[in-house]
């Protein structure tokens, strides 16, 4: 079994996952509309009844605000990150949750990794530490969206989200869109952001705004998966299903920034998904402990079977294809091959040399759409 990431301390090393092994903390913030309080604790019910069969969920706890009686929480505990994603991204709680939102006025819900717990046991003062060393953080939040559209129609809709005018980036006082990065693989297309900040006010306030919308609503008619935007049930559901967390990000160093940047589409057989973005997390961070690697940063996002990774390459990505595949060990390539789809990409089925790497890689890459990045404040 692959180990999970373990935390680097090297001076200049920038990394987040999910895959460190810690209990999950899942914070989830509600402000409800008045008069609603019945039925949202009706909702709660029926959807602790549901979530408490999930494997890897351990508890759950509802407050409410003895300062605004509006103002909820709910807090939930995991074995792990990887368990909560793969419910919070599934169909069954999509469904779950749908009694919820006649009754919510706006949420906001945060992800923490337990490092340390306190506890008394009448003898005294116990301390577990579950996380030695903390990682260290650059102060943005990376996520993707991801959806299809209908076949032979991805010429046009390459042509919208290629010319579309640049949003504002300043949110407010405190948060900030930083760079957008569109691909496009077959009729997939691929959306990854990075915000400084709060990320879900950077994407209201994105979605917003008049060039963003004219554009959503010219690729419309193309999307396999209808959408009302004006429809606020519609477009939740939309963006709910389209999510592409990000799991993983590892940056070697400041000069990522200037490095050229590749996206990759790595669909994952039935099932394997989640195995696949670990194990290309595990290889990533060595990467990043490596000064002859020519990736300075990699993101990755996963959901369900659908894996994408997103690198930062010094040089020319084609003359190291491996390293770009984080494939640069053949006991790795020997361990990813199954898990990888490789039908679906009509891929070799070997990867024991430089030819073949260089054919998965040609086959995994996506086409750049557009990348822009905000200048610092």
């Amino acid at each position: 079994m692959t180990a999970s990431p373990a935390v680097s301390t090297a001076p200049n090393r920038v990394s987040t996952s999910a895959f460190d092994g810690s209990r999950l903390r899942v914070v989830l913030m509600l402000d409800i509309h008045d008069g609603a309080q019945q039925e949202f604790l009706a909702a709660y019910e029926r959807m602790c009844d549901a979530v408490a069969s999930v494997p890897g969920h351990l508890s759950d706890q509802l407050c409410q605000s003895i300062e605004n009686p509006s103002q909820w929480l709910i807090t939930s505990e995991w074995e792990s990150a990887p368990p909560f994603l793969a419910w919070v991204n599934s169909e069954e709680h999509i469904e779950t949750v749908k009694p919820l939102h006649s009754c919510v006025r706006d949420t906001r819900s945060m992800r923490y990794s337990v490092l340390r717990e306190t506890t008394h046991d009448g003898s005294g003062i116990r301390v577990e530490t579950l996380q030695i060393t903390p990682r260290v953080g650059d102060g943005v939040v990376r996520h993707a969206l991801t959806f299809t559209v209908r076949p032979g129609t991805e010429a046009e809709v390459a042509r919208h989200l290629s010319e579309y005018a640049s949003p504002s980036p300043q949110v407010d006082e405190t948060t900030r869109l930083r760079r957008t990065s569109l691909f496009m693989h077959g009729n997939r297309i691929v959306r990854a952001v990075e915000v400084e900040g709060d990320l879900m006010a950077a994407l209201r306030h994105v979605s917003r705004q008049p060039e963003v919308r004219a554009v959503e609503e010219a690729i419309n008619p193309y999307l396999e998966q209808e959408r009302d935007m004006g429809d606020p049930q519609s477009a939740r559901i939309f963006f709910t299903r389209a999510a592409l967390p990000a799991v993983h990000h590892v940056t070697a160093g400041p000069d990522a920034a200037s490095a050229h940047r590749e996206g990759l589409f790595l669909p994952a057989r039935p099932g394997c998904g989640m195995r696949l973005a670990r194990v290309l997390a595990e290889q990533d961070e060595r990467a990043a402990d490596d000064p002859r690697s020519p990736v300075l940063g990699a993101s990755l996002y996963q959901r369900d079977d659908i894996v994408v990774r997103v690198v930062d390459v010094a040089g020319d990505p084609d003359a190291e294809p491996a390293a770009v595949l984080g494939l640069a060990e053949p006991a790795v390539r020997a361990e990813v091959l199954p898990l990888l789809d490789t039908a679906a990409l009509d891929a070799p089925q070997t990867l024991g040399d430089d030819r073949a790497l260089a054919g998965l890689l040609a086959r995994v890459r996506m086409r750049p759409l557009t990348d822009r990045t905000s200048e610092p404040r």
